[in-house]
């Protein structure tokens, strides 16, 4: 890749912290650096394709959700959720910011097992004991307030409908990236080829750029993403994270649903929402599900047609007569280990920062790890949420933090 004229070179040799990637994760954590009391360094995002068009943060579908088997998930989500329905107070009052919301149809969880009926319950205690207002339904409850479904098979639901569907992350992430320019951090377009520890090894001492810069850092937050790897085996460090694909769809129905679609995942592993006035998503991934090149982009044509039309029909018999309006691929950086967060500090490189591995979560767990990241850096410590749970020690010890409500 071409390194990008968009982006002047840095304007210094040193920063007092560079985030390698600006997408979401990347500049939620460069702006909640300019909001933190007490910090007043100079900050550099390096991003390799400032265009985002490959990003994962672009193939996102945006979606938020309580429905999480850790209370320390749903507690991240439900930060998002407040800063979300405050975002214009949470970007300084300024009138240029929209007001936003989120659209509450809620998840609703399948599950055609008693097996996995119990891990919905076992899961809705936990979500409760938080705050969150799941709701277990049975099939004759469901059909009742979902009249479309076909249930059959199915055993128990789960659905919450209080801050969980779909929120404009875009947005968000657009006045993430803006706020934190216009309070002073730099962006670059540019690629992180090297980083050089000190002579002790206990320090990353500078980063290296494609275009041969060097430049000096006190912290390096890994934001990359499906890259994630990469950037931390410059380090010497490895990480159980890598790029696997996902595929979405957007489609009209003949006859459309006479109701919000809430997202619905189905036991075949196929999930599909409400996406528009007269439009759904659909997305998925095939059984084979192996690491990929994150330039791979490459669409499956034959999973729509063999598997996910199939279980969509199924599910809902309005979805048999249907027309595909478009199609992507994008990534999970997925944590083989648990499917869980890696963050904060690296125990003996004290200066590299995680925020990796998301499994599919990484748009709606930004904020709070922006939030994070931000209060590490300036004290040392977590003043707000306790994240030191998803810490690298666990990779170390191969002590799984489990999500097991990973779609």
């Amino acid at each position: 890749m071409a390194v990008s004229s968009m982006f002047p070179a840095p304007s210094r040799t040193s920063y007092d912290v560079v985030i390698v990637g600006g997408a979401m994760l990347g500049s939620a954590t460069a702006w909640f650096l300019t909001r933190t009391p007490g910090f007043d360094g100079r900050v550099l995002v390096i991003e390799r394709d400032p265009t985002y068009a490959a990003c994962s943060t672009a193939h996102t579908n945006s979606c938020i959700r309580q429905q999480f088997s850790s209370a320390l998930n749903v507690q991240i989500s439900q930060f998002a959720a407040e800063l979300i329905k405050d975002f214009r107070g949470c970007m300084g009052d300024d009138p240029r910011v929209p007001d936003l919301s989120i659209q509450n149809f809620g998840y609703m969880y399948l599950a055609d097992t008693e097996a996995f009926a119990d891990v919905l319950r076992a899961n809705q205690k936990i979500q409760q004991a938080a705050g969150a207002g799941t709701r277990l339904l049975t099939s004759d409850e469901i059909r009742c307030e979902y009249p479309f479904y076909a249930l059959d098979d199915i055993v128990l639901g789960s659905i919450n409908r209080k801050d969980e569907g779909y929120w404009d992350g875009g947005t968000v992430f657009d006045w993430f990236r803006r706020g934190a320019r216009e309070h002073g951090v730099e962006y670059i377009g540019n690629e992180v080829v090297a980083l050089t520890r000190d002579a002790a090894g206990t320090m990353v001492q500078s980063v290296t750029l494609k275009t041969g810069e060097v430049i000096s850092c006190g912290h390096v937050v890994n934001a990359s993403g499906p890259r994630a790897a990469r950037t931390a085996r410059m380090a010497g460090i490895e990480i159980p994270v890598e790029p696997r694909k996902r595929f979405t769809w957007i489609f009209s129905a003949e006859r459309p649903l006479d109701r919000d679609l809430p997202l619905t995942i189905d036991p075949s592993g196929v999930h599909v929402r409400q996406d528009g006035p007269a439009t759904y998503m659909a997305g998925g991934h095939a059984d084979h599900d192996p690491a990929v090149d994150p330039d791979d982009f490459a669409m499956d044509h034959g999973l729509w047609e063999g598997h996910v039309w199939p279980a969509i029909a199924t599910r809902i018999p309005q979805f048999e007569a249907i027309r595909v309006i478009t199609e992507w691929v994008g990534h999970y950086a997925y944590n083989t280990l648990d499917q869980n967060a890696i963050v904060g500090p690296h125990p003996r490189l004290g200066n590299f920062l995680f925020v990796n591995g998301f499994s599919g979560h990484g748009l709606q767990q930004a904020p709070a790890m922006g939030r994070g990241i931000a209060e590490w850096v300036s004290y040392g410590h977590y003043r707000s949420l306790d994240l030191s749970p998803l810490h690298f020690d666990r990779i170390e010890r191969g002590m799984r933090h489990e999500e097991l409500a990973v779609i």
